[in-house]
């Protein structure tokens, strides 16, 4: 699977019969999936629809779906109100020799308000349901671009995250060659200050000091912290490579190289290693906002 990101941007239109539509769909990043519809009055019909094809091609982003429904050309047709003519005539016929007894012309009963409603013609249930499906059908091909735009910029993002996934573990090489890690550098140093700590203060208890020194030796270890490291680097490398919605997972990822990154610079006892765990956390960084981006 390809990775996606939460951002992009897709139009699509169409005619069914009188009828234009477009769709245009809009996604930026977001915690879930959250989806606003515009639908024309009329069509909230078509809502769970909507909701079900979206969310079939997509699990993360702030997505605003919008239709638009144009009329291309009106149609109208006259509308007898067949009670109101049945009353005009009755009240003819019994007013009689009162009034004027030639049939009544067209123009006549054009004029009695509210016998004939001139209105924009209604389409039948098959042409509705054409309508419906052409536009359903238009929103699928644009979720289609949707899709193709997002897993355009998510495999962009994988070769952005996969170089600082690549730092990171040189950067814990770095940290794991360093001549400050050796058992013989530690147990100079500590030898140093122990030498130092006798020299001003003769009655310390020699034992306990060498106890204690050991345990800070013990301590000062970036051992753990490495492993951690290479195994998040791996996990990572793993999760870019398969794809899909691992977004949230690469972020869990990218809180536990911070972690880590953080024990280094507190143990650190040369320059060397804490300049490489600080630009660790510099890359670790740059590597969860590219994370943000993703689905």
């Amino acid at each position: 699977m390809t990775l996606q990101s939460m951002t992009g941007f897709a139009r699509s239109e169409g005619t069914s019969g009188r009828n234009r539509y477009a769709w245009e769909l809009r996604s930026v990043n977001g915690k879930g999936l959250d989806m606003r519809l515009r639908l024309p009055p009329g069509l909230e019909r078509l809502e769970p629809d909507v909701r079900r094809l979206i969310t079939e091609k997509f699990s993360r982003g702030n997505l605003q779906a919008t239709l638009t429904l144009t009329v291309a050309e009106t149609k109208v047709e006259a509308v007898l109100n067949r009670d109101a003519l049945a009353a005009v005539l009755a009240l003819r016929a019994e007013l009689g020799d009162l009034v004027d007894p030639s049939p009544l012309r067209l123009d006549t009963l054009m004029g009695i308000r509210g016998l004939v409603d001139i209105r924009e013609a209604e389409e039948d249930e098959e042409t509705v349901a054409a309508r419906d499906t052409a536009i359903l059908t238009s929103l699928d091909e644009a979720i289609g671009h949707l899709q193709r735009m997002r897993e355009g910029e998510g495999t962009a993002l994988a070769a952005v995250l996969k170089s600082q996934v690549a730092r990171i573990a040189e950067l814990a090489q770095v940290v794991e060659a360093d001549p400050s890690r050796t058992p013989e550098e530690i147990a100079r140093k500590l030898s140093f200050q122990l030498a130092a700590l006798l020299q001003e203060a003769p009655t310390l208890d020699r034992d306990r000091l060498h106890a204690e020194a050991a345990l800070l030796a013990t301590k000062a270890d970036l051992r753990e912290e490495i492993d951690r490291l290479k195994a998040h680097v791996a996990a990572a490398n793993e999760l870019i490579d398969k794809g899909g919605p691992v977004g949230r997972r690469l972020d869990f990822l990218a809180q536990e190289f911070n972690r880590e990154s953080n024990t280094i610079c507190s143990k650190s006892n040369s320059a060397a290693v804490t300049s490489a765990g600080i630009e660790l956390k510099v890359v670790i960084d740059q590597f969860r906002e590219q994370v943000q981006n993703l689905e």
